[in-house]
């Protein structure tokens, strides 16, 4: 284990809030973007595991984007309505959700290529930079988890 640094109980000293002010940031900043495609931000995440690899399990996405199932099925449920996903029960197993792309949400993928390189741009900072602060907190996320599942 690492020296353990003791840091004063004041808002602008704490990680959490570091990271917390930095997330709603960026949320408003893609907020723009986003309404021209029609999707919220959690939409946009869960198209983005959809654009890389369709027909999946709820449970799967839900996975890869680290929520539960219950939270991730009213927002794939209003994707459905804009037409974006279906739905389907699975042939083997009906307890099984499975969402595959539409048409019209595999096209929106064209519509959505730029949103990527204008986060980016809103940033201002360089490339390198961005991919190292990815990578880091990457890592950090991993460490928080392990420390959780050991309880």
């Amino acid at each position: 284990m690492t020296q353990r640094t003791v840091l004063p109980l004041t808002l602008d000293a704490q990680l959490c809030f570091a990271l917390y002010s930095t997330s709603l940031a960026m949320t408003k900043t893609y907020k723009p973007l986003l309404d021209k495609l029609g999707l919220t931000y959690p939409q946009y995440l869960a198209m983005l595991v959809l654009w890389e690899s369709d027909d999946m399990a709820v449970k799967d996405i839900a996975a890869r984007l680290n929520l539960d199932s219950a939270t991730i099925t009213p927002l794939l449920k209003r994707l459905e309505a804009q037409g974006y996903v279906e739905r389907m029960r699975g042939v083997d197993d009906e307890r099984l959700v499975y969402v595959r792309l539409t048409k019209a949400g595999a096209s929106l993928k064209r519509a959505a290529r730029d949103v990527p390189t204008e986060i980016s741009c809103a940033t201002r900072q360089p490339h390198e930079f961005l991919v190292r602060l990815r990578e880091d907190l990457m890592r950090l996320r991993g460490t928080l988890n392990e420390q959780l599942e050991r309880g």
